[in-house]
């Protein structure tokens, strides 16, 4: 039975990965999971210099999943060299390194300090606000997407994954896009911008006013969207979105994901990466399926 999957000229032992934002860098979670059985791990954003995110209170649970507006608090890629990629080296397992900005600058100033460190892939998050438009996401406009892309392509010595918004139009159109300039892949979905009150308080629940919606709730929407657009693009795409567990992974696979990230479930469940992994080899058995490629895109029509 086969379960490796092949991203960009890297290939992972199965196509179960974390998401970024609910993992760190694995060090919280090394005492519940065995880091090594997992296909990759997808690290929390890093920026080029620390970033300390939203006001508090910036977590708020909703009906089925949790809004978030962390801002992608982070430590700056000067710690991350120092102190994550060590951690994750001694482990059997594919870095992805997630990579935020506010300006094209800030993402090719990350990609190039990452050229000659021991990663295998990067994840650009373009859902970062861009300081010279306003304060748009990168990936809510396709032109703009499209350059960060084409600028990435030019520097990095790594395959790279571009991560895409759902808050757009046509997510279909967003892949292609960015396939034109050159991403090895793409990532979908980020979460979905959602608000919450307090109608006791009569004030928001985060400090943010508005803030990412992800969990089980966002689930359909993201099977939807990946299946849109991998008949759109011809590039690998990584499904994510509400997974919570292997039935969730195998809509996603069968949708047309080579392989999908866990996130908001890794809260609630700690072990739910690696019990995916096993119910995931225990399903391909009983469905008599002795290689995943068999299930990837399955669903066509």
């Amino acid at each position: 039975m086969n379960t490796k999957v092949t991203i960009a000229g890297v290939t992972f032992k199965n196509p179960i990965l974390t998401a970024s934002g609910t993992f760190g860098a694995g060090e919280e979670y090394a005492q519940f999971v065995d880091l090594n059985r997992l296909g990759g791990v997808v690290t929390k954003g890093v920026s080029n210099v620390p970033w300390e995110g939203n006001p508090t209170p910036r977590v708020a649970e909703v009906y089925g999943g949790m809004l978030n507006a962390i801002g992608l608090q982070n430590p700056g890629i000067d710690t991350f060299i120092q102190r994550d990629i060590p951690f994750l080296k001694k482990y059997d397992t594919k870095m992805i390194v997630n990579v935020c900005g506010h300006s094209v600058y800030d993402y090719l100033n990350v990609v190039e300090r990452l050229n000659e460190q021991p990663v295998d892939m990067l994840e650009i998050n373009i859902s970062c606000p861009n300081v010279s438009q306003g304060g748009l996401a990168f990936g809510q406009d396709p032109k703009t997407a499209a350059h960060v892309t084409k600028e990435i392509r030019k520097l990095s010595k790594h395959p790279f994954i571009m991560k895409l918004s759902p808050n757009v139009t046509r997510i279909a159109d967003m892949a292609k896009a960015v396939e034109a300039e050159g991403a090895d892949a793409v990532s979908l979905i980020n979460t979905i911008t959602g608000m919450k009150i307090d109608v006791y308080q009569r004030k928001f629940a985060l400090a943010n006013k508005t803030g990412g919606l992800s969990g089980p709730a966002v689930h359909p929407v993201a099977v939807r969207m990946v299946y849109e657009v991998a008949q759109a693009v011809n590039i690998p795409i990584i499904g994510m979105g509400g997974i919570q567990n292997v039935q969730d992974a195998l809509e996603m696979i069968l949708a047309g994901a080579t392989a999908v990230s866990i996130g908001t479930a890794n809260f609630t469940n700690p072990t739910v990466t690696v019990d995916i992994i096993n119910d995931l080899g225990q399903f391909m058995v009983e469905q008599g399926v002795q290689d995943i490629q068999e299930l990837i895109g399955a669903v066509t029509s």
